[in-house]
């Protein structure tokens, strides 16, 4: 897929937005949706997408959704820091397959990363379990 990828409704993430697939939210208003990775590179690696632009990546999101999005971005990855208090935090956001994106709907990853702790590549990680999960989407939030 390129950077020219028309969007597919059926992306995993447009699913998770209508209610298809669970996931485990973080936050969410009428644009913004924050939730967990199921598949995490570290404790309290999180995604936060745009529910309403069909973006499949940074070049085609226009200028005020994208401002939404990072803004949220910023917002949690506050309450990550809070919340979790780990040593860095990365921010990290792929555009086209070559460049390693997976899913083609713009997303945002925030990655705790904590030193002497090991984190896993991007598409490397294994599920994580769902308690663990909404243990760790409950603290964030509450940090909100």
């Amino acid at each position: 897929m390129s950077l020219k990828t028309q969007y597919d409704n059926g992306n995993i993430f447009a699913k998770i937005i209508r209610g298809d697939i669970p996931s485990t939210k973080i936050f969410e208003d009428d644009n913004i949706l924050a939730f967990m990775d199921a598949f995490p590179q570290s404790l309290g690696h999180c995604l936060v997408i745009h529910k309403t632009a069909t973006a499949t990546n940074i070049l085609d999101i226009e200028t005020a959704d994208l401002n939404k999005v990072t803004s949220a971005v910023q917002k949690l990855a506050r309450a990550v820091n809070a919340a979790l208090q780990p040593d860095g935090i990365r921010v990290a956001q792929f555009n086209g397959a070559p460049a390693g994106q997976t899913v083609f709907h713009l997303h945002f990853h925030i990655i705790p990363i904590y030193e002497n702790m090991d984190t896993s590549q991007h598409g490397e990680s294994k599920a994580s379990d769902p308690e663990m999960l909404q243990a760790t989407a409950e603290r964030i939030h509450q940090a909100l």
